[in-house]
């Protein structure tokens, strides 16, 4: 079982006084990739709203080559930028809209991070277990995106 109070005091004291998001999350999609089991890809997607249209934008992570667009309400990420909730997806083929960044994944969880009240970015976790992640991972990696929202103002 990961110990998600663990990894939110190692991201606490790795962000030592800097709000610079970037590195933040660098630091953190390291420590989440290494500390839990059976994943293989944790990182996050930054909110890009400009005139072409509003889609996240591959931000720092973890694991194999991924999407570096997602539109908004597309696919797992865009659903949880769009609905401003977590998504914790036990079978990615049975989502509608799944966009398949890795064909070896198979469950993921996505949970949206805020600024100012709005979603800025998404902490995206995937699995090639299917149903890998449950709601102690929900509560943990919620409490963890509360933290860094803090920290990253």
């Amino acid at each position: 079982m990961t110990d998600y109070d663990l990894i939110i005091k190692q991201m606490e004291a790795l962000a030592d006084d800097s709000s610079d998001h970037i590195p933040i999350m660098a630091n953190v999609s390291s420590l989440l990739f290494y500390a839990m089991e059976d994943i293989n890809w944790a990182g996050f997607y930054l909110v890009k709203e400009d005139a072409k249209n509003d889609a996240l934008i591959l931000g720092p992570f973890q694991g194999k080559v991924a999407c570096v667009r997602i539109e908004k309400g597309k696919g797992v990420c865009g659903t949880a930028w769009a609905e401003n909730r977590v998504q914790l997806v036990p079978d990615v083929h049975a989502f509608p809209g799944h966009i398949a960044c890795d064909s070896v994944s198979r469950s993921e969880i996505v949970v949206p991070l805020h600024r100012g009240g709005e979603v800025f970015a998404v902490l995206d976790i995937d699995s090639p277990i299917p149903a890998r992640f449950k709601e102690e991972d929900k509560d943990g990696l919620v409490k963890l995106a509360e933290a860094l929202e803090g920290i990253i103002k």
